[in-house]
């Protein structure tokens, strides 16, 4: 018996919602439900923006699994099920996204724990048509809908907020999507990281690149580098490739889980290394980076990276470099850096 999450053991007490329906899935999908909602429903295709999901579904034959930032045309189905996702204004793209793709008339279903404002689906939705809780349970919320108005058209790039940030004389624009990390704010943690580094060479690994501000800054100031930018997040990826060509960069933005896509040879490695997941703590992502980096790195490569000075960064890295530095720090941020 798989283990699901909350939000999915909720909807696998409603599966007669899904009888005969041709669903499509999108949202925080952390896990291998849609699998078994394909025993329940004629058709599954799942739409999601996070790398990790994408590849552990897509070798199932059972469901079509797409990754990206917007849906293609070809999407076969009569009914959204949506996991919430921890960002309202993510939650209001993929709603919108969704229904133009597939129309009047979609019954959708949201599914999402109440303390991540799943509750807001309520007051999103009314333009749309009705839409009610009709379950709750282990601190969730189940809601069935339908679509009776037409949706208006879906552009994406109209959902990019741009924004300039200005650091040590280096001015960037930034593109960002909803559900990105830094969406449209200049994190403190970045900008001490970045008053912190050194001039870099050769080829340089921005890892998390959210909206991809760092690689942009890093580019900007030493414009003979060859950049890389990864993100496990699609509309990461989405926004960092917009940031880089409005400040007349470039670089290669790909997905990765950690290192699976990245390939060897950095001569830098630099990160503000993400330590959330949905909406809980999570760090196996940052210690794999860490523990890892070594094997990416050319000898003396190095690795930068900004962390909250609570987490216990400098014994894994210590561990694997055999040494690490605290560069600077404040109340609530560490540099770290370490060569090989």
């Amino acid at each position: 018996m798989a283990s699901y999450i909350a939000p999915s053991q909720i909807a696998e007490r409603q599966l007669e919602y899904f009888a005969d329906k041709r669903v499509l899935v999108i949202g925080e999908i952390e896990d291998s439900f849609p699998i078994e909602l394909s025993r329940h429903c004629d058709k599954v295709t799942v739409f999601t923006s996070n790398y990790i999901t994408y590849r552990s579904l897509q070798s199932s034959s059972k469901i079509r699994t797409l990754f990206g930032a917007s849906l293609p045309d070809d999407i076969d189905a009569d009914m959204i099920l949506l996991y919430w996702p921890k960002a309202k204004a993510e939650a209001q793209m993929l709603l919108h996204m969704s229904l133009a793709a597939l129309g009047k008339e979609t019954e959708i279903v949201v599914v999402g724990e109440n303390r991540s404002g799943v509750k807001s689906i309520e007051k999103m939705f009314a333009s749309y048509g009705p839409i009610n809780k009709y379950d709750s349970a282990r601190r969730c919320s189940f809601y069935w809908g339908v679509c009776h108005e037409t949706p208006e058209a879906f552009d994406l790039n109209s959902q990019f907020k741009t924004y300039d940030v200005e650091l040590n004389g280096v001015e960037i624009k930034v593109k960002s999507l909803p559900g990105v990390f830094s969406h449209g704010e200049f994190d403190h943690g970045t900008q001490l990281l970045l008053n912190n580094l050194p001039e870099l060479k050769g080829k340089v690994l921005d890892f998390g690149c959210g909206a991809g501000i760092i690689g942009a800054y890093m580019g900007i100031k030493n414009p003979d580098i060859k950049l890389n930018l990864c993100d496990i997040n699609a509309f990461a990826i989405e926004s960092s490739k917009q940031t880089l060509k409005a400040n007349g960069l470039s670089g290669e933005v790909f997905a990765s889980d950690v290192y699976s896509d990245t390939g060897k040879g950095y001569d830098f490695i630099v990160s503000n290394p993400p330590f959330h997941a949905g909406l809980d703590t999570s760090y196996s992502a940052t210690e794999t980076l860490l523990a890892d980096a070594p094997n990416q790195l050319n000898n003396q490569g190095q690795l930068w990276i900004v962390a909250n000075s609570f987490l216990k960064y400098p014994p894994i890295i210590e561990q694997h470099f055999g040494n690490c530095e605290t560069v600077d720090k404040n109340r609530k941020f560490a540099i770290y850096h370490a060569a090989k």
